[in-house]
């Protein structure tokens, strides 16, 4: 009986130290930093950016109809881009040369030998400069990350990150990006290089282009700190 009442306790202590460890969760490996720290961490590196290369691509978009489908670019505080976006549209699809500096927009249409002041939202897409402000653009995917959850590491680009999975609000992608379905959430893996905290990658998925369909969006941030300089072009 008392063999058996010690094999009773030492199972009771075991369980219970499972239980332990499993409300642990999202603390990170014996005690580290957890999903929700890395994040904010992340957000602060970029955030302190001055410039970092940009790169958007796509996956699952229809043949038809007014999208983003890609691009890359430099981005430069506060508000400025430069570079090229490819856009979908009834006319075809093309590469778009974008200059973006404090809110003005300017892009070189299809067969237009100049640039010209745009609204960009005429031809599907938002403000790129505003991709870089801490309020409205890219480091708002790292807070508004719902239930983050460490992953495991893997490799961008032949670099080791750490991966998060989260839940990103539908509404915050349609004024990042664009979505159909501004009430569905997107599922969102956010890769962080754990020793510089710069965010490498982020991969979200969701009903970007047609309402219960899923497609895939994928942003690079690269080259933090570079030496970026963008002016205005030329307008004819």
């Amino acid at each position: 009986m008392r063999g058996r009442r010690l094999v009773t306790a030492a199972v009771t202590l075991l369980l219970g130290a499972g239980v332990l460890a499993g409300c642990g969760g999202d603390d990170g490996e014996d005690g580290g930093e957890s999903a929700a720290d890395l994040l904010t961490r992340a957000k602060t590196t970029l955030d302190a950016a001055p410039s970092l290369a940009f790169e958007l691509s796509s996956e699952g978009a229809p043949d038809s109809g007014q999208a983003v489908l890609g691009g890359r670019g430099s981005i430069a505080r506060p508000s400025s881009f430069d570079g090229t976006l490819q856009v979908q549209s009834v006319a075809g699809t093309f590469d778009l040369d974008v200059v973006s500096i404090d809110g003005t927009v300017y892009a070189q249409l299809p067969f237009a030998q100049t640039f010209s002041v745009v609204d960009p939202a005429t031809l599907g897409f938002g403000d790129p400069g505003a991709l870089i402000d801490p309020d409205t653009g890219i480091s708002q995917l790292l807070t508004a990350a719902e239930d983050p959850q460490l992953g495991g590491e893997s490799r961008v680009n032949g670099e080791v990150v750490r991966e998060v999975t989260a839940d990103v609000p539908g509404e915050l992608i349609d004024q990042l990006l664009t979505t159909a379905d501004a009430d569905a959430p997107v599922q969102a893996v956010l890769s962080v290089v754990a020793d510089s905290g710069q965010l490498r990658r982020v991969q979200m998925t969701g009903p970007f282009f047609e309402a219960g369909t899923d497609a895939t969006y994928t942003i690079e941030l690269t080259d933090y700190g570079s030496d970026v300089t963008i002016t205005a072009p030329p307008t004819g």
